[in-house]
């Protein structure tokens, strides 16, 4: 019997959170791709494979709302955890749902 594993996406410029995030998330069985930028994501071939987006909110070139938001344009929903390590109001508030 096959067992296909969920795909994650891990998206962040952070070196050290992205291959940490992914290191965890393959010991809890996930298939795992890391990307250090929203658009290298995007020019990939797994956001129709993806099953879940761990997502940076506030990253160079592309932030994680602005991959969400254009995900969306495309008709591509996908669940996402969007993570930061900012503490400022102005980021935490910018990506409250309304």
């Amino acid at each position: 019997m096959i067992v296909k594993r969920l795909l994650v996406s891990v998206i962040d410029d952070d070196e050290s959170v992205r291959e940490s995030l992914a290191d965890l998330l393959r010991e809890f069985g996930f298939a795992v791709r890391a990307f250090s930028s929203a658009q290298e994501f995007l020019a990939s071939d797994r956001a129709g494979q993806t099953s879940c987006q761990i997502l940076d909110i506030a990253m160079l070139g592309m932030s994680g709302p602005a991959l969400q938001r254009e995900l969306s344009c495309r008709g591509q929903e996908i669940p996402i955890v969007l993570i930061t390590a900012r503490t400022d109001e102005p980021i935490r508030c910018a990506t409250t749902p309304e």
